[in-house]
């Protein structure tokens, strides 16, 4: 059977392919504030599909991304650093552009962090973050590009405690917050957590990933290589069934094949548009 193979290819701050053996990138924030809208959503375009072609070549046909989180000031870095917007509307048109060419390219998405990482003032990887707008306010903001882009076919989970949804649990591990994710926003695909063993939570990972699993959440995402940990989850976890399973297979038959695609000549109009070549990781002379 295909055994679908997940990677967080962003760009930027998030990269686990990197030069010089594969295309550099600035931060996304960062093209979009020294372009105008058009332009910066060509480069987008194009951006995704280049990293699309990257990843089909290895074989890789995930990419978690687009990243819908929406930013505010007091926001961590973790997330500033990574957005694809300033606000709702603007994340939701990127979003769109980077689901669609990663599609083109032969590569899925995941939609993440779902509810919404946007107001986390907390690294996760490191403490877990709480938010205590009211679900007014967050319904109008951070959920709205999730309602947006809710038929896509995957989501991956925020490791934050929401008050307005559930004041003793992050979300990844809550039911009401999966109930609002299903409900209030819409999403009926896959939904998967982050990373089981970051620092948010507090473990044993196997105890994590049986709360995230009756919360309602289908798979469990492990990400750091520990084998103990790996052998610990694998006794738990059982096989996908019911739902899970139905909404696992929607996904596999959603595989794309990649469309044609000029490598060489994306590469020149990305130059062209940005002033920045990502096969040196450097900037150059841009076209105006």
């Amino acid at each position: 059977a295909h055994v679908p193979v997940l990677i967080d290819q962003e760009g930027g701050r998030v990269a686990r392919l990197r030069g010089p053996h594969w295309l550099e990138w600035p931060r996304l924030v960062d093209t979009l504030e020294r372009l105008s809208p058009n332009a910066a959503a060509e480069a987008i375009a194009l951006r995704f599909r280049l990293i699309a072609g990257e990843l089909a070549d290895l074989g890789i046909d995930v990419d978690c991304m687009p990243m819908l989180d929406v930013p505010r000031a007091e926001s961590h870095d973790i997330v500033t650093d990574r957005i694809i917007g300033r606000d709702p509307a603007e994340i939701t048109r990127m979003g769109v552009l980077i689901a669609d060419a990663l599609r083109d390219g032969g590569v899925l998405s995941v939609i993440k962090h779902i509810p919404g990482h946007g107001r986390a003032t907390v690294d996760s990887h490191l403490g877990l973050p709480r938010v205590d707008a009211p679900l007014d306010a967050l319904i109008e903001t951070d959920f709205q590009p999730f309602r947006d882009l809710r038929h896509e076919l995957m989501a991956m989970t925020a490791h934050i405690v929401f008050d307005a949804l559930d004041p003793l649990a992050p979300a990844t591990l809550s039911a009401p917050a999966v109930s609002a994710i299903r409900g209030i926003i819409g999403f009926d695909g896959l939904l998967m957590t982050d990373d089981i063993s970051m620092g948010a939570l507090t473990g044993p990972v196997e105890r994590d990933a049986g709360q995230a699993l009756a919360a309602g959440c289908d798979m469990v995402l492990h990400c750091n290589g520990d084998m103990g940990e790996m052998r610990a989850l694998a006794e738990v976890v059982p096989a996908l069934s019911g739902r899970a399973l139905q909404r696992a297979e929607a996904v596999e038959a959603a595989r794309p094949a990649p469309a044609p695609f000029d490598r060489a000549a994306a590469l020149r109009q990305y130059r062209a548009l940005t002033g920045f070549d990502p096969v040196s990781g450097g900037q150059t002379e841009r076209a105006d």
